[in-house]
């Protein structure tokens, strides 16, 4: 296998683990190239010009070259322009993280997920200036991570009438198949959702209470019948501090 070269690819560190002595093994998620291993060698030095740059929740442009999984970081570049996360949102900015951790391969990309996961860190870096709360914030986030990994179904479509939820209606998602119409004998676990909650959902309009807490009950199942037993550590911080 010939070795590969990649210069100035859009990235963020999602996680990282101290190697030998001096140097770094990250979990990086690009732009093109989605989830990638790569060795940061001396990183760890006191002087490396990489140990300051080398940063999570901060955009970067990555150059590596290698051809087995784990891959040679050979230059890192902060680009700026993204405030420090603090408080709540450092916490959700780690929860976004072990999400991708948690549901992406290595080395499929997702361009339309990595532009949200920049949007996202740059709306919890601006969060005093927002007039959206942390659930405002994550929910769209979370929504998209599990489409674009085929983990949700089309919110928007009923199954069984093959068109648009009834606003005034209600409805149930049921596991591997989707949204349906509500029914007496269905598990009391499933998700119950209004027509009216479904279509803002999917439409990405979380501004209604009611749209936001029915959205809450489906993002929490949805994540946890994939997640299954793994447990996400910030995840459960959060919902035991109520804020997601």
């Amino acid at each position: 296998m010939a070795s590969i070269r990649v210069a100035d690819e859009p990235a963020f560190v999602l996680h990282s683990i101290p190697y030998k002595e001096t140097s770094l093994i990250l979990d990086v998620f690009t732009r093109q190239y989605g989830r990638m291993a790569l060795i940061a060698k001396g990183a760890k030095r006191p002087h490396s010009v990489l140990r300051p740059v080398l940063q999570r929740f901060q955009p970067l442009l990555v150059s590596w070259s290698g051809k087995s999984e784990l891959r040679t970081l050979t230059k890192s570049e902060w680009v700026g322009g993204t405030p420090s996360l603090v408080g709540d949102a450092l916490l959700c900015g780690f929860y976004l993280n072990e999400l991708l951790v948690k549901f992406l391969a290595r080395e499929d990309d997702y361009e339309k997920l990595y532009d949200h996961y920049t949007d996202t860190i740059s709306a919890l870096s601006n969060l005093e200036f927002q007039s959206k709360g942390l659930e405002e914030i994550l929910r769209p986030f979370e929504l998209t991570l599990l489409q674009e990994t085929g983990y949700a179904a089309a919110l928007d479509y009923c199954v069984e009438t093959h068109s648009a939820p009834v606003s005034q209606e209600q409805y149930v998602y049921q596991p591997e198949r989707g949204v349906r119409p509500l029914q007496v004998d269905d598990p009391g676990h499933w998700p119950v959702l209004s027509g009216k909650s479904l279509l803002a959902i999917a439409a990405g309009d979380f501004s209604d209470q009611e749209t936001l807490s029915e959205s809450k009950q489906l993002m929490r199942f949805l994540l946890g019948l994939h997640l299954q037993d793994q447990v996400l550590t910030t995840r459960q911080i959060l919902i035991d501090l109520k804020k997601i």
